[in-house]
């Protein structure tokens, strides 16, 4: 897998952050790692891999992907250091859960997960498209993650089909984060088709359930793990998987 110019959102924690940590130890480590945070507080962690990292340049992007001029503002910084030669790969990371089920649900708790969890991924990659387009144009053949590619973190969570399964009832009480999922899981999907003749693949991925301060220590997976499953499918990744919706291993999940 030889990427360029990767952007995390959401990078200055749990998956996001580990996605940064293991990106700039590849053998052939991008020339770029762009990581967006929200708040200055919590950079520590990106700092210090930015500081120890030689062969790629992290560039730490502050980035709130509700709100549509922080987007277009890192657009511009991304655009900045690539130019010509565009942004290979995003991976739409960031996300909020909330615990709220119904019939207590409310209109706030619902547009506050929509409006992360699946109108933010939808903005940044509208605001990068361009950007993956003059990527895309470097290569004539196929998709794959070193051409143009984005990748979306959903959730299992996020499927109508696991919705009455035994072992899922437990997340009813997550309403406003499963709706957001499946919206997202959607959303992509439309996004994949309506650009499927511009050489960029478009594929959303479950981490699966991880040990990160959404996924507290009840989870079953530690980050570092999750996370290397990940890096080990992405170099898979092919047309075949455009608009697909895949756990951390490739296998296909439906929702």
């Amino acid at each position: 897998m030889e990427i360029e110019s990767v952007i995390v959102t959401g990078a200055n924690k749990g998956i996001g952050l580990e996605f940064v940590r293991q990106l700039v130890k590849l053998n052939k480590p991008p020339k770029y790692v762009f990581a967006t945070y929200r708040s200055e507080t919590s950079v520590q962690a990106l700092k210090k891999i930015k500081d120890e990292t030689e062969r790629t340049e992290v560039l730490l992007i502050k980035m709130d992907i509700r709100i549509l001029n922080d987007i277009e503002d890192a657009r511009k910084a991304v655009e900045d250091k690539v130019g010509d030669k565009g942004l290979n790969l995003l991976i739409n990371n960031a996300g909020v859960l909330k615990h709220e089920g119904f019939p207590e649900i409310t209109e706030e708790n619902l547009l506050f997960h929509f409006t992360t969890n699946t109108i933010g991924p939808v903005m940044v990659l509208k605001k990068m498209l361009p950007l993956l387009q003059k990527a895309a144009t470097h290569k004539t053949i196929g998709m794959s993650v070193s051409r143009a590619a984005v990748i979306n973190l959903s959730s299992t969570l996020g499927c109508i089909s696991t919705v009455m399964d035994e072992i899922f009832k437990e997340f009813l009480v997550v309403m406003g984060y499963r709706v957001s999922k499946v919206a997202l899981n959607m959303a992509m999907r439309i996004a994949a088709c309506t650009i499927q003749d511009q050489g960029i693949l478009v594929v959303n991925m479950c981490p699966g359930w991880v040990k990160t301060d959404m996924g507290t220590d009840r989870a079953f997976i530690e980050v570092s793990e999750s996370v290397s499953a990940m890096m080990k499918t992405l170099p898979e990744l092919n047309r075949t998987h455009h608009g697909s919706y895949l756990d951390r291993n490739g296998k296909v999940i439906p929702f």
